[in-house]
């Protein structure tokens, strides 16, 4: 008896095109939280640790995702952070009580050696200023140390610290979740869109090329979204170049075909902050068109009980370490797709974070580093996902969930790269119980041939990766044919795929 399949069709043109992609969408984060930072990036007693004491297991892992941008050094942290305790000599430090996640700051890492072991990984720094507890003036003093070249107090404090050039960061966020009761120094939309605005204003003045970043909601599910994007992207729209977005998601009720359409809410809730953006810009009658920063999204909730059990004030003790299933991996999968469908106006992503905590990379202390089931479909998204994006209309069988009506069982992206003459289709099939057959019309890459088909299939959907064991990872897929200018791409159930066409 044959196989029961599901089917779906696919036209994929290079007229169609959606936006060239902005690279920073595969962006990362690093917040002095758990052990992100002590034990993850930095151990200098570890076997691998580099002259600065950075471990270099964990900077491979990271330079492998090719990750452009990463935000630092935080998330709530910032908002009780004084950063010129992490500058100059480490043994004048001062230790402090860190309030954001109740643990004990040695300050060992601070704004230079961040700024190092980004240069390390290849990468940038996305740096966020303290809106909570301090404003203008602290924010404005940490942009003239780290852009102004010379002569001025700041910068030539910069350069006794050893630091002759500027580090000429060119992405500042303007505080993190200030619409947030958990927030030190919350803040209304009105009270938290005036100091941005002049945070902002400050800052442009000493360095007129940085890009800023005015928060938004800290997800749709606060009281008050969208009107404190409104409200506070009112006061800083002349000033500021994006509008942050966070969300995290979970599957607490153990309802994966619910959990997967998930990526449907993050899709409503970028269209939600771009009606947003646009209504203050009719609203002003501007020119200037805002984008989007989405510089927090993971899924996010294994970790929230044993968190409750964590004894307050520790050095780097081991908050959010969630460790992720198999069906994360196909959400992870499905939100970088809705990212790049987003891409006209989604510029800057940040999967939060980047190594422990809610994290792709895990490290032992002083022992191994290694992947999480997430890892995968963020490395071959972030390494094959530059280019073009490409909008293909697709007619796919649907199904309806807890919360959400008609989802699609393909889930999928499209990418061009002229420069590579690469043509790369992300998809994911959330039928549990099918395999999804995909007739794809590619008529328009005459010459093209099907280079690859990586799958990332498991029959558990609860299936980790841990230190010593590897149970969901990439494998080749051979099952899917090109012939005559139809891909007919063979999706296994549960399955997250890339598929990369190459020209002759």
């Amino acid at each position: 008896m044959a196989e029961k399949h599901l089917q779906a069709r696919m036209v994929v043109d290079k007229s169609f095109k959606i936006s060239d992609i902005d690279p920073r969408i595969y962006g990362s984060f690093i917040e002095h939280l758990g052990r992100a930072v002590y034990e993850g990036i930095y151990e200098p007693d570890h076997p691998t640790a580099d002259e600065d004491g950075f471990r270099t297991d964990v900077m491979d892992l990271v330079k492998q995702l090719q990750v452009p941008i990463i935000r630092y050094p935080g998330g709530n942290f910032v908002s009780g952070y004084n950063w010129e305790d992490g500058v100059g000599p480490k043994e004048n430090r001062p230790r402090r009580l860190e309030l954001a996640w109740r643990s004990i700051e040695t300050n060992e890492v601070g704004t230079n050696e961040f700024f190092d072991w980004t240069k390390k990984v290849n990468s940038d720094v996305m740096m966020a200023v303290n809106l909570g507890t301090r404003g203008i003036d602290a924010a404005r003093n940490l942009l003239e140390y780290c852009n102004f070249p010379k002569g001025t107090y700041w910068s030539d404090l910069r350069r006794k610290h050893g630091y002759e050039e500027p580090h000429n960061i060119k992405v500042w966020c303007l505080g993190n979740e200030m619409d947030g009761p958990w927030q030190i120094g919350h803040k209304t939309a009105y009270e938290y869109g005036k100091l941005a605005a002049e945070t902002a204003k400050v800052m442009k003045l000493i360095d007129p090329t940085i890009e800023l970043v005015s928060c938004g909601s800290s997800n749709t599910k606060m009281p008050t979204f969208p009107e404190y994007d409104a409200v506070s992207l009112e006061q800083t729209y002349d000033y500021v170049d994006y509008i942050s977005l966070h969300t995290y998601y979970g599957n607490r009720d153990n309802d994966t075909p619910n959990y997967l359409a998930q990526s449907l809410d993050m899709d409503e809730f970028i269209k939600t902050v771009i009606a947003v953006c646009d209504y203050v810009k009719a609203k002003k009658r501007s020119k200037k068109t805002i984008n989007l920063s989405f510089d927090e999204w993971n899924v996010w909730f294994h970790s929230n009980e044993q968190d409750k059990q964590i004894e307050p004030w520790t050095v780097a003790p081991p908050l959010l370490e969630d460790i992720y299933t198999f069906e994360d991996a196909l959400l992870v999968g499905s939100m970088l797709n809705t990212l790049i469908k987003h891409s006209d106006r989604v510029k800057i992503a940040c999967l939060a974070q980047l190594v422990n905590v809610i994290a792709p990379i895990m490290t032992e202390k002083g022992g191994k580093a290694w992947k999480q089931t997430i890892y995968y479909p963020f490395y071959y998204t972030s390494v094959y996902g530059r280019g073009q994006a490409l909008y293909a209309p697709v007619e796919s069988p649907k199904y309806d969930s807890k919360d959400f009506t008609d989802v699609p069982y393909l889930d999928h992206s499209v990418v061009f790269n002229e420069e590579n003459e690469e043509l790369v289709i992300f998809a994911v099939n959330r039928s549990l119980e099918e395999k999804l057959i995909v007739d794809v019309d590619v008529r328009a890459f005459e010459g093209y041939t099907l280079e690859e088909h990586v799958v990332l299939v498991n029959d558990d959907l609860k299936a980790v990766n841990s230190v010593d064991v590897e149970r969901v990872k990439p494998q080749k897929y051979n099952e899917s044919t090109l012939q005559d200018g139809k891909l007919t791409a063979v999706l296994p159930k549960a399955s997250w795929n890339m598929i990369r066409l190459k020209k002759k």
